[in-house]
C-alpha cells in the first residue's frame, strides 16, 4: 500500500529553481489523496506554488509529476495547481526553511 510519507519523500527532492529548497521544506505541498482504480493506485497531488506569476511553474509541476511518479506501488499522478490557502512562509515553511530565507519569527 502506497503511504503519503512515501510520496513526499520523493517530492521532498524537488527544488523551487529560484529559492534552491524543496517544494516540501517551503510547504507548497498541501495535500496527497490516493484513489483505487483498475489501472492500480492514483495520486492527487495539491500543489501550489510562491506566488500566482511564478515564471517556474510549469518546471515544478512537471518535476514534482515525475518525483511522485516513483513511489512504488503508485500507477498516476495527478498535480492540481491551487491557491487556497495563499502560500505563506510564516505559515507553510519549515523553520529551516525560513532560516534560509531569512525569515526569523
Amino acid at each position: 500500500m502506497v503511504e503519503k510519507e512515501d510520496v513526499m519523500n520523493h517530492l521532498d527532492e524537488v527544488e523551487d529553481p529560484e529559492l534552491e529548497l524543496s517544494i516540501v521544506e517551503l510547504g507548497l505541498v498541501y495535500d496527497v489523496r490516493f484513489e483505487s482504480r483498475d489501472d492500480g493506485t492514483h495520486a492527487e497531488i495539491d500543489l501550489t506554488l510562491t506566488s500566482p506569476g511564478c515564471p517556474a511553474a510549469p518546471e515544478i509541476m512537471a518535476a514534482a509529476h515525475r518525483a511522485a511518479l516513483l513511489t512504488d506501488g503508485l500507477d498516476s499522478v495527478h498535480i492540481n495547481l491551487v491557491w487556497s490557502p495563499r502560500w505563506d512562509p510564516k505559515i507553510h515553511a519549515t523553520e529551516d526553511a525560513r532560516m534560509d530565507m531569512g525569515i526569523w519569527d
